[in-house]
């Protein structure tokens, strides 16, 4: 039986207008898909270094990034001696407006937080510690290490104290007991941490720790209680970018030191070879290096000021010739100078001593005789060109009476002479005028060497 014209028409209209929709429907689901936020993640961050500039500014574009990505937390992995007191208030500042929650976790074992990194992880919304790791000795140190008078040593235990009840009561953790870290030096483990009630959690890895917190109440900075649930959260690894870790490398007091040695005696021998262009450039590169490190830590520039004494005791010792006694006065000089160079209040931000003699003693060697050589090449007499001549001895090929010819160097030159003098005579050069030699008899008892050939 056939079908009527319109039903078939009818039949593809219908599939037409099915596979349209299906279609319509297909595209919003995709663009939804695509278009619809990334499940909230954890952003990691590892602190294996000192709490200074560059740690500061790591962490703080961690946060913002966490921030942009509406991340559910933001994960500090610390294990730090300590740092300077400008950059730890500063991250204090950004772990306590940010508005992703931060968790500061001591790890691995044989880790710490100590000094800054103490403070640093009583600032976090959650503060965790790996089994056998410790943290405390927050008591403020003096720069250069030097011993305090009272009235400034009161002032400054006074003020990392503030700084530090006002952190951990937001927290709702123990002040008295944290207070006692800046105004007692007190340390403590994992263990003794979390029964004073200083940390909340001690975990032997990450999972573990998410896995005890989940859906537990922990309180924020502004006062709101909240819980996370991280447990099958994918963790993202947030790197420091090359610009932080060449930086990072370069705050390292003791590269710093070494750079700025090196650039001194790459431009001390370029000033003594001027037009060897490659110490020059070797120089002010790994100076303007050194600087650009030293702006960023305290630094002492009396130091350089030693550093710079340092340099002109071996020029010294090579004018002198004072078998040494300036070249071992520079060296102690450049020793001292690096050790002081950089103004930290912990021991790992300070020039070791290993470094600063490792680089002084082969540096003040090769400098005091690089400027022994340049000294010697200069008094020496010049043995080119028409001052070369001076002194020289030479056979007169024409009587001089008192002017003629003589034969000097391998050449034929006009002479006048004091007095007169026969052919095949010594003369002595005394001075050059011009293209006329000066010259003297020479006495009769000296026989004349054998007369050049003339082509």
């Amino acid at each position: 039986m056939d079908s009527k014209p319109g039903s078939e028409s009818t039949r593809f209209l219908a599939l037409m207008k099915n596979i349209l929709i299906s279609r319509t429907f297909f595209c919003i689901a995709a663009t939804w898909f695509l278009c619809s936020p990334a499940p909230a993640q954890v952003l990691k961050v590892v602190v294996n270094d000192t709490i200074q500039p560059i740690t500061e500014e790591y962490i703080a574009r961690a946060l913002d990034e966490a921030r942009r990505k509406h991340d559910q937390a933001v994960l500090i992995e610390i294990n730090t001696p300590g740092g300077l007191v400008d950059s730890t208030r500063k991250i204090i500042e950004k772990i306590t407006a940010s508005p992703i929650p931060v968790i500061i976790y001591v790890t691995p074992s044989g880790s710490r937080a100590a000094s800054a990194g103490f403070f640093v992880l009583e600032a976090a919304d959650v503060a965790a510690m790996a089994p056998g790791t410790n943290t405390g000795a927050a008591h403020p140190v003096v720069l250069g290490g030097g011993k305090m008078d009272d009235v400034m040593k009161e002032k400054m235990e006074n003020d990392a104290a503030a700084l530090m009840r006002s952190v951990v009561a937001k927290r709702g953790r123990n002040v008295e007991v944290a207070e006692s870290t800046v105004r007692s030096s007190k340390s403590f483990t994992e263990q003794e941490a979390l029964s004073q009630h200083l940390i909340e959690y001690v975990a032997s890895s990450e999972e573990d720790l998410f896995r005890q917190m989940q859906d537990k109440d922990f309180k924020r900075f502004n006062g709101e209680t909240t819980a996370l649930h991280l447990t099958g959260r994918r963790v993202t690894p947030f790197d420091m970018t090359l610009k932080e870790h060449i930086l990072a490398y370069l705050m390292d007091p003791n590269i710093a030191f070494i750079l700025l040695a090196v650039g001194a005696l790459a431009l001390y021998t370029e000033f003594n070879h001027p037009g060897a262009v490659i110490p020059g450039t070797v120089g002010v590169v790994f100076i303007l290096l050194a600087v650009f490190a030293l702006n960023l830590l305290p630094t002492r520039f009396a130091a350089l000021v030693l550093i710079i004494a340092a340099f002109a005791l071996f020029a010294l010792e090579a004018k002198f010739a004072t078998h040494g006694v300036l070249t071992m006065g520079g060296i102690a000089l450049l020793t001292l100078g690096g050790l002081l160079l950089v103004d930290s209040p912990i021991p790992e931000m300070r020039v070791h001593l290993l470094t600063a003699l490792a680089v002084s003693i082969p540096l003040g060697i090769i400098t005091a005789f690089l400027m022994t050589i340049a000294i010697r090449a200069r008094r020496n007499k010049v043995v080119t060109g028409a001052e070369g001549l001076v002194g020289e001895t030479g056979v007169t090929q024409s009587a001089l009476s008192p002017s003629g010819k003589v034969f000097v160097h391998g050449e034929l030159w006009d002479a006048l002479s004091s007095s007169e003098v026969p052919v095949g005579r010594l003369v002595v050069v005394r001075r050059v005028d011009g293209l006329t030699l000066q010259v003297d008899p020479l006495p009769a008892t000296q026989a004349p060497p054998r007369a050049p050939a003339m082509v």
